[in-house]
This record gives C-alpha cells, sequence and structure tokens, in this order.
C-alpha cells in the first residue's frame, strides 16, 4: 500500500486523507518526536502512515490519539505498536471501554459499524485486525509535551459518541476534532451517538476557537470557525427537532416523515431513536388518539 502524502498544514503539524473510510489524520511535531492523532481503519494502512511519518524525520513517535473509538479511526495503531510496543496511545475512557469490549470479543458493536463501508476484502482484514486498548485513559483533559510544544487533550461531552476528544494545538491555532465535525458529508449519527447532547459539546469545541482557527474534522480537509458554527447550528436543529416530536406524542417511528430535518432523513434513524431514549419519560406524551 502506498503511503499517504502527508501535507503541512500548520507550522509542524500535517494532515493526510486516508482510505478506507477517508478518515483525516494529523501528525504533530515538536522538539522531541511527533503525536499521531488517529489512525487508519486497517493494519496495512497504519503501516503505511507509518511509513509516512518516519519519512517527516520529525522524530520519534511520542504517542497516538484516539478522538473516538470507530475503528475506522483506530485499526491502524496496531502498526504504531509494531514500530514500537510501548509507544503511548491516548483515548477518552468511555473509548477506551469500547475498545477493551470489542478487543475481549465482548462486543461486535464497533465492527457492525465499520464493515458496512468496506469492500469484501476489507472487511475480512478488520475482523482480523488486533484492536490495540490505550493505555493512557483520560477523562476531561490531558497536556501532552512533545518537547518546545504543549499539546491538550480535551473531551468536550458526547456528540459523535460519548468518548470524543479533541486536540487542541495553541501556539497555531489549530484544533483536530475527531466526527465531532465532518467537511465531506454531514456528521455522523450512530448508534453510540449522543444527539441532544453534541450541540452543547461543540459549543465547548467553539470556545477553543477563534476566528482564525484552523480545524481538522475527522474525515474530509481542513475547515474554518464558521463552518463549526454552522454545523452546530444545524446539529441543534436536529437536537430541537426531536424534542419537539417527541413532546408532541409523536411516534418515533413516524418523526423523520413528520418535520422537516437539516440533513439526509436516511442517515438520520439513529440521531432519533437515540434522542427519544434519551428524553426523560414525562417528557414523552402518548401518542393522541
Amino acid at each position: 500500500m502506498a503511503r499517504p502524502r502527508l501535507e503541512e498544514i500548520a507550522t509542524r503539524v500535517w494532515a493526510a486523507r486516508v482510505e478506507p473510510c477517508d478518515v483525516t489524520i494529523g501528525v504533530i511535531g515538536g522538539d522531541d518526536g511527533v503525536l499521531v492523532v488517529d489512525a487508519p481503519g486497517s493494519v496495512a494502512a497504519g503501516r503505511a502512515l507509518c511509513a509516512a511519518v518516519t519519512a517527516l524525520d520529525a522524530g520519534p513517535v511520542l504517542g497516538v490519539v484516539h478522538t473516538h473509538a470507530h475503528l475506522d479511526h483506530v485499526l491502524g495503531a496496531a502498526a504504531f505498536r509494531e514500530l514500537d510496543p510501548a509507544v503511548p496511545v491516548h483515548a477518552q475512557t468511555e473509548a477506551v471501554a469500547a475498545l477493551d469490549a470489542a478487543a475481549r470479543g465482548a462486543s461486535r458493536a464497533l465492527h457492525d459499524d465499520l464493515l458496512p463501508h468496506l469492500e469484501a476484502a476489507e472487511q475480512e482484514a478488520a475482523v482480523a485486525a488486533p484492536i490495540v486498548v490505550p493505555d493512557r485513559p483520560l477523562s476531561s483533559v490531558r497536556a501532552v509535551d512533545l518537547g518546545g510544544r504543549l499539546v491538550e487533550l480535551v473531551h468536550p461531552g458526547r456528540g459523535h459518541t460519548a468518548g470524543d476528544l479533541v486536540v487542541r494545538v495553541p501556539d497555531v491555532d489549530l484544533v483536530l476534532a475527531g466526527d465531532l465535525v465532518e467537511e465531506s458529508g454531514p456528521p455522523s449519527y450512530g448508534p453510540d451517538a449522543h444527539p441532544l447532547d453534541w450541540p452543547a459539546s461543540l459549543d465547548v469545541v467553539l470556545g477553543l476557537l477563534s476566528g482564525r482557527s484552523i480545524v481538522l474534522p475527522g474525515h474530509g480537509a481542513p475547515m474554518d470557525r464558521d463552518a463549526v458554527e454552522e454545523q452546530r447550528a444545524l446539529l441543534g436543529v436536529v437536537a430541537e427537532t426531536v424534542r419537539d416530536l417527541a413532546t408532541r406524542g409523536v411516534p418515533a417511528d413516524e418523526a423523520l416523515e413528520a418535520a422537516p430535518w437539516p440533513f439526509p432523513s436516511a442517515g438520520l434513524e439513529h440521531a432519533v431513536a437515540r434522542g427519544y431514549a434519551a428524553l426523560p419519560l414525562l417528557r414523552r406524551r402518548l401518542p393522541l388518539l
């Protein structure tokens, strides 16, 4: 597999879009080495990324960060452990728990989320791939010293998953946001999303941004603050529409046809189901006869 082309998008910060699933990877350099943010969705793609990072000649890999637990962002971490068995892997505690369950075979949820997006051969490789359980869990905030550069890991709250992290590089006003924001398509609501919490979590992310910030999404090209604000507003429409329909007694299985939505309704099935389930019972009226 050809190694991806890492493009410098800010001083000593590189990005690449990597298959499978067009995942956007970040590499942050310091005086002592580099921090890799997210990994591709296969071990083979992870090895190609390792080669690309090595070719930067920016020092050793000091750590890998998972912005969340979905396998299209984590399977390639096994390649970095092949390169250095002691390389630390950081993730939020909820993401660690999800990956631990998947690694032990106690849950198929993460595989089931990834497999529909892969070709048959890629599916076989994904099922066989080892899952690295992160060994540097964090609950809310952590600073990572790369030598001459501090990088902040922040859990802004639940959104795309329960264990989302964003990575802030303050000296270049850049945030790597994982799948809390998307550029190449609408935000992805999966069976582990938290649609009612997501807008508030993006408010926390917006609090980390200035008008000049660069935001690297989980999929797609770099974005600016205005694009993140627009996406937050649309996520807010989804959350408020779910609340309104549930409060008026519209059954969940009729919700997608009962209101206009800011994103294609085909991708909102889990947003409705998860949103309805999260509302207190008293907020959900019985359907009117």
